[in-house]
C-alpha cells in the first residue's frame, strides 16, 4: 500500500505571486522526480524518488496541522531537508541549484516580460504585412503554421498556449499527468490535425503549392509525383499525418491517360514506318482512343472499321495494343516505385521530416485501378535502394466480401498478393469494410463511403455535425487529448489496499475528467475556428478539406471545420483494470466485462457531447507510445512501484492485452475486437507474430481473417524482418544469409528488427 497525503489535512499553497492555491501532492512528486532525473551519474530508482516524496509529505502532515498557509518556497526548502536527511546529497545540490538559477531566471523574465509576452503576442496574431519579424525570411510565409514554428519554437509555443490560450484547469490537468494534449505547441497556430486528401478534387482543375500551379496530370508518372506533392504540401498546413483513402481509384485515370498516349504513339510509329498514315483516317483514329474508357475493351467493336479489308492493319492494331498495354505496366510500376521512394527521401515543415503518409487502396475492380495496386505492392515488395523496407507511405489494404475477400472475387488476387507482400514487408496492413460499425455508412459504388484509415490508426466516418457529408475524403480528426486511465485506478482501485474497487468514484471522476476534456477540445476548437484561409495556403486555399474551395478570405470557418473530429482518447486500460481488480482483461472474463464497461461508458459520454453541441465528438484508442511512457513516470513518482501496474516504463498501448502476456492469436483478437465499435475515432490491433511469416502467406492470410470475423476494423501483423547489409536481402535470416550465403559473423552483423510497428502521427 502507498502512503499518501490524501484528506490528511486541507492547506492552501501561497505562489510566489501571493495567489492562493489548492494544495497538489502530485506538483511535490514532479519536482522530487526531475531533481533525480538531472542526476546522471546514479543509478536511481522509483523507490527513491517515492522515499522523499513520502517523507516531505509526512512532514507537511506533521509541521501544519491547524494551519491553513503553507508557502510554496517551505515546500521546497523541505524537499532540500529530506534531501539531506536520506543522505542524496547530489540530487539536494543539483535541485538546490535549479532553484537558484529558476530563481535568477525569474528576475530576468520580470524585467523582459513585457516586451516578450508583446513579441509573441505579434508573432501569433498579427498578419505578416503588419508584422517584420514574420517576414524576415523571405522563403518562409509567416502566416502559415510551420512559419510560424519556426520563429519562436516549440517550447515557447506551448508556454505560451498555457499562458495564454487556455484556462489554467487544463494546463494543469496536462503538467499533473491526469489528461494530455496532444500537439500542444501547434495549438497557437490553430492547426487541424490530419486529413484523407481527395486526389480527384485536387487534380481536376490542378493546384498550387504556393510557388505556382500546376497543371491536371495527364499521365500516371504525373500522378504518383504529384500525389506526393500534395501530401507534402498539405503535411505543412497541420500537425498530424496526411492520408489518400482511396488511391487505387484516384491513380487509376493516370492509367488510362498513359495507356491512350502509349496506344497511339505505337500506332503511329508502325504506320509511319510503311507509309499508312496518309491513307487512314488519323484524326478519327486519335479522336476514338482519346473517347476509350478503359485499357480493356474490343478492338474489333472499336477500330474495325479501320481495318476491315486489310489483315496487316489490323495485325499493326493488335500488336500496338499488346505493346501499349505492356508499357503502360510498365510505366506504373516506375511510378509506384517513384512514388514510395519520393515519400522517403521528401521533406516537409521546412525540411524537419519526413512527411508522415498513409494510403488505402485495393476495391477499385476496374482494370486500371488494379494495375496500379499490382504495380504498388510489386513495388513495395521490392523496397527501397538497397532493399531497405518502405516505412512510408503507411499502406492499408481496404478488405470487402464480393470484391476482394473470398477465391472468385474480382480483387482476390490483389487481397492475396497484399498479405504475400506483408509477411515480408510488415505492411499493408488491414482495414474491414465489413467491421459492424463500418457496413452500415458503404454504399456500393461509391469509394467516398468506404472506410479508410489513417496509419495511425485514426477514423472518420459518422458526421452528426452534417449528416449529408458522411464521407471519407477531405475530412480528418481536429485535435485530440488523451485520458490516464491507470492513475484513475490507481486511485480507486485495491491496489491502494482497498478489498474492493471504489467503481463509483471511479466513474465520477472519469466523467469529470472528460467533461474537462470536451471543454478543452471546445476551446481549442475556437482557436482553430479564428483563424482565416490563408493561414492554411494549401489545406483550404486549394480546397482539400471538405467543402473549403471558394472560401473568401475572412470567411468563419467553423462550418467547414465541424466536418472534422473533435477526439478523447484513452492509454492503459490494462493497467487500469490491474488496479482496480487485481487482473487485466486478458486474464480475467470479469476483468474483460469491466474493461468493456468503461470503454462503453467513455463513448456514451462522446456521444452525448455529441448531442449537446453537434459536433463530432469521438473516442479514439491513443495512439502514442510516448505518452504512455510519461504517464507511467509521473504515476511511479507518486505512488511507487505498483506490481502489474507502474513496475514497466509504459503503460499498454489503448485496450491492447498487453504484449508481454502469453495468449493466442485467436483468443487476443477475440478479446480486442468488441472495443473497436466503440472507438469511432480509431482503433487498431496489432498481432505478434514469430518466424518467417513470408514463408506462409496462407496461414497470414487466414490470421487476416480471424481480424475479420472478430469485428476488427483495423488490424496489423508484425513479425520479424532482419536485413543482410552486405547483399541487401530482407526477411528472417538464419545462420546463413538466403540472398548471398554469408554465414552469421562473417564481416557486418545482420541487422535484426523484431515486431516493428509504426503507430504514432504525424511528430
Amino acid at each position: 500500500m502507498v502512503t499518501t497525503a490524501k484528506d490528511a489535512f486541507a492547506l492552501k499553497v501561497v505562489k510566489r505571486d501571493g495567489k492562493k492555491t489548492a494544495f497538489n501532492e502530485e506538483k511535490i512528486a514532479l519536482a522530487i522526480k526531475k531533481g533525480f532525473d538531472s542526476v546522471t551519474n546514479e543509478e536511481y530508482t522509483e523507490e527513491d524518488t517515492n522515499k522523499v516524496f513520502v517523507a516531505v509529505l509526512d512532514a507537511i502532515k506533521k509541521g501544519y496541522q491547524g494551519i491553513d498557509l503553507i508557502k510554496i518556497e517551505d515546500i521546497q526548502d523541505l524537499i532540500e531537508k529530506k534531501l539531506h536527511d536520506l543522505k542524496y546529497q547530489d540530487v539536494l545540490q543539483s535541485f538546490a541549484s535549479y532553484r537558484e538559477r529558476r530563481s535568477e531566471s525569474r528576475k530576468i523574465f520580470q524585467m523582459r516580460y513585457h516586451k516578450l509576452t508583446k513579441a509573441i503576442e505579434s508573432l501569433t496574431l498579427k498578419d505578416a504585412k503588419d508584422e517584420d519579424a514574420k517576414r524576415e525570411n523571405g522563403n518562409v510565409d509567416g502566416n502559415t503554421p510551420m512559419g510560424t514554428m519556426l520563429q519562436y519554437g516549440s517550447t515557447l509555443a506551448k508556454e505560451f498556449a498555457k499562458s495564454y490560450l487556455m484556462q489554467p484547469r487544463f494546463a494543469e490537468a496536462h503538467d499533473s499527468g491526469q489528461i494530455h494534449i496532444h500537439d500542444m505547441d501547434f495549438l497557437p497556430m490553430g492547426t487541424t490535425t490530419c486529413c484523407q486528401i481527395d486526389l480527384n478534387e485536387l487534380f481536376k482543375d490542378g493546384f498550387s503549392t504556393g510557388h505556382g500551379h500546376l497543371r491536371c496530370p495527364q499521365d500516371i508518372m504525373s500522378y504518383s509525383a504529384l500525389a506526393a506533392i500534395a501530401i507534402q504540401s498539405n503535411q505543412n498546413d497541420q500537425h498530424g499525418g496526411q492520408s489518400i483513402p482511396a488511391f487505387d481509384y484516384f491513380m487509376a485515370p493516370g492509367v488510362l491517360k498513359t495507356f491512350r498516349k502509349q496506344f497511339k504513339q505505337m500506332l503511329y510509329d508502325y504506320f509511319d514506318l510503311l507509309g499508312f498514315v496518309g491513307l487512314l483516317k488519323w484524326d478519327n483514329i486519335v479522336k476514338d482512343i482519346d473517347h476509350l474508357k478503359s485499357i480493356e475493351f474490343d478492338i474489333e467493336e472499336v477500330f474495325g472499321s479501320y481495318y476491315k479489308e486489310s489483315e496487316q492493319v489490323e495485325k499493326i492494331f493488335r500488336t500496338s495494343y499488346e505493346k501499349a498495354l505492356a508499357k503502360t505496366d510498365r510505366i506504373t510500376y516506375q511510378a509506384m516505385e517513384a512514388f514510395i521512394h519520393n515519400l522517403n527521401t521528401m521533406h516537409s515543415r521546412a525540411g524537419a521530416q519526413v512527411p508522415f503518409s498513409s494510403i488505402n487502396f485495393g476495391t477499385d475492380t476496374s482494370p486500371e485501378g488494379r494495375m496500379v495496386v499490382k504495380n504498388y505492392l510489386y513495388a513495395l515488395d521490392a523496397g527501397l535502394g538497397k532493399g531497405e523496407t518502405p516505412i512510408f507511405p503507411i499502406s492499408i489494404f481496404k478488405v470487402k466480401e464480393g470484391l476482394n475477400y473470398e477465391v472468385g472475387d474480382k480483387n482476390y488476387d490483389l487481397f492475396h498478393l497484399a498479405c504475400k507482400v506483408s509477411a515480408k514487408r510488415l505492411f499493408p496492413n488491414f482495414a474491414f469494410i465489413d467491421a459492424s460499425f463500418n457496413l452500415p455508412y458503404y454504399k456500393e459504388g461509391d469509394y467516398r463511403t468506404e472506410i479508410a484509415y489513417m496509419g495511425c490508426r485514426t477514423r472518420v466516418m459518422a458526421n452528426p455535425a452534417n449528416p449529408d457529408l458522411e464521407v471519407v475524403p477531405g475530412r480528418g480528426n481536429l485535435s485530440f487529448t488523451s485520458i490516464n486511465l491507470p492513475r484513475l485506478g490507481i486511485k480507486h482501485g485495491i491496489v491502494q489496499g482497498e478489498k474492493k474497487a471504489d467503481m463509483e468514484g471511479f466513474y465520477k471522476e472519469l466523467g469529470d475528467l472528460m467533461d474537462l476534456v470536451k471543454d478543452q477540445l471546445l476551446e481549442r476548437f475556437e482557436i482553430q475556428c479564428s483563424k482565416k484561409v490563408y493561414n492554411f495556403p494549401f489545406l483550404l486555399g486549394q480546397g482539400v478539406w471538405i467543402n473549403s474551395k471558394g472560401l473568401r478570405p475572412n470567411q468563419r470557418l467553423k462550418p467547414v471545420l465541424k466536418n472534422g473530429t473533435l477526439t478523447i482518447g484513452f492509454i492503459g486500460l490494462a493497467e487500469c483494470l490491474k488496479a482496480l481488480t487485481g487482473k487485466h482483461h486478458g486474464e480475467s472474463k470479469k476483468s474483460q466485462e469491466l474493461g468493456l464497461e468503461i470503454i462503453k461508458f467513455m463513448r456514451e459520454r462522446c456521444d452525448k457531447y455529441v448531442s449537446e453541441y453537434k459536433l463530432n465528438f469521438s473516442l479514439i484508442a491513443t495512439p502514442a507510445e510516448g505518452l504512455s511512457g510519461r504517464f507511467t513516470a509521473i504515476d511511479k513518482s507518486i505512488y511507487g512501484i505498483i506490481e502489474g501496474v507502474t513496475d514497466r516504463e509504459y503503460y499498454t498501448n489503448s485496450f491492447h492485452v498487453p504484449v508481454y502476456y502469453n495468449i493466442s492469436i485467436i483468443d487476443k483478437l477475440k478479446l480486442e475486437g468488441p472495443y473497436h465499435k466503440y472507438t469511432n475515432g480509431g482503433h487498431i490491433s496489432y498481432i505478434e507474430v514469430d518466424g518467417d511469416t513470408a514463408n506462409n502467406v496462407e496461414a497470414f492470410e487466414k490470421i487476416v481473417r480471424i481480424m475479420h470475423d472478430n469485428d476488427i476494423g483495423y488490424g496489423a501483423i508484425n513479425h520479424p524482418v532482419d536485413r543482410d547489409p552486405v547483399c541487401g536481402y530482407t526477411g528472417v535470416i538464419g545462420d546463413v544469409c538466403p540472398g548471398c550465403g554469408r554465414k552469421e559473423g562473417e564481416g557486418v552483423t545482420v541487422e535484426r528488427v523484431k515486431n516493428a510497428s509504426l503507430t504514432c502521427c504525424g511528430r
